[in-house]
């Protein structure tokens, strides 16, 4: 029997917001890719309205909730595995900010600075709770725990055109401190504690975003590709071969909300590649930054209408 409407928003996860990620992404990857490949087309300015239009459904829906439902809201935001999808709803903000800065600036501007507040506040309460816990067993632990803290590093692709660059500096060395603490644990717990339960096996490839996303902005505030910005993008690099090789092993899997997690990622490190193919004109990155591109565009497309085919069968927004 299917759930009625109340008990499918009482169960409206905050995880939605990661579609607005993934499709953020694309967006900004199609952006850079149309202007520093000087394409005959535009399919940017499509995909950030549609990226805008369904962020502010979802921010209305999930607002409903907070409002109507405050104890299932209070027990995803204290959950050791969901209260680190919370900050998908602040990334999303700035990530929209990134996609609108080249169309209006002042409203990149207010959707920078209200995501990256409320990303501040949001960290602050995640690094809380992992201090004071009771509840975190290692079992709980997966990639979706960089969304709070690493996130921090998306902060001043945008930020250096709205605030003073000290702040961009401040946002870029949390998430990168915390990156390779966070990475170290995580490997820990896939190699000695077992695989990850299949509905959150999606999530490794949030293992390729730190580190793109860290190149992407390393560069926003020095200007360059040195050494250090080539480790970080080889890193993200190596990151999408090794998930990549182990397709055979994601085709398996079951579809959850979760397979949005594809989705940033692939579109981070195709960015990233477009971003080396602009300061450095090997064509090497040109070639690559087209076929990731393709592979953004095609896996995105898919996540889409298979999202919209689970909403249909009424598969999402279920109680667990």
């Amino acid at each position: 029997m299917s759930e009625t409407a109340p008990a499918r928003l009482q169960n409206f996860p905050v995880a939605w917001f990661a579609m607005i990620m993934g499709l953020g992404g694309l967006t900004v990857a199609w952006l850079r890719a149309e202007e520093i490949l000087a394409l005959p087309f535009s399919i940017s300015p499509w995909l950030l309205l549609l990226s805008t239009g369904l962020f502010v459904l979802l921010a209305v829906l999930y607002s409903i909730k907070v409002v109507k439902y405050r104890e299932a809201v209070a027990a995803e935001w204290g959950h050791p595995v969901k209260m680190n999808f919370v900050p998908t709803a602040s990334i999303a903000l700035i990530l929209l900010s990134i996609a609108w800065l080249p169309t209006s600036a002042p409203y990149s501007k207010l959707l920078w600075i209200t995501g990256t507040a409320l990303h501040l506040v949001l960290t602050l309460h995640v690094i809380t709770q992992w201090m004071h816990h009771t509840k975190f067993e290692i079992t709980h632990l997966n990639p979706a725990w960089f969304i709070p803290v690493v996130g921090n590093i998306l902060v001043p692709i945008a930020g250096v055109q709205h605030a003073p660059i000290e702040l961009s500096w401040f946002f870029f060395s949390v998430g990168l401190t915390f990156w390779p603490v966070l990475l170290a644990i995580i490997f820990n717990r896939v190699i000695f504690h077992g695989s990850l339960p299949e509905r959150l096996m999606p999530t490794l490839f949030i293992l390729i975003a730190p580190p793109a996303v860290g190149f992407l902005s390393y560069v926003k505030l020095t200007g360059e590709v040195d050494a250090f910005a080539r480790i970080l993008y080889y890193a993200a690099l190596f990151f999408t071969i090794l998930l990549i090789a182990q397709l055979r092993w994601f085709a398996r899997l079951k579809f959850f909300l979760s397979w949005w997690a594809y989705s940033f990622p692939l579109a981070a490190i195709t960015i990233a590649s477009l971003a080396m193919f602009k300061h450095t004109g090997d064509p090497l990155f040109l070639r690559l930054s087209g076929i990731l591109l393709a592979i953004t565009t095609v896996v995105i497309a898919a996540l889409f209408v298979r999202t919209g085919v689970a909403v249909a069968r009424r598969e999402i927004c279920l109680a667990e």
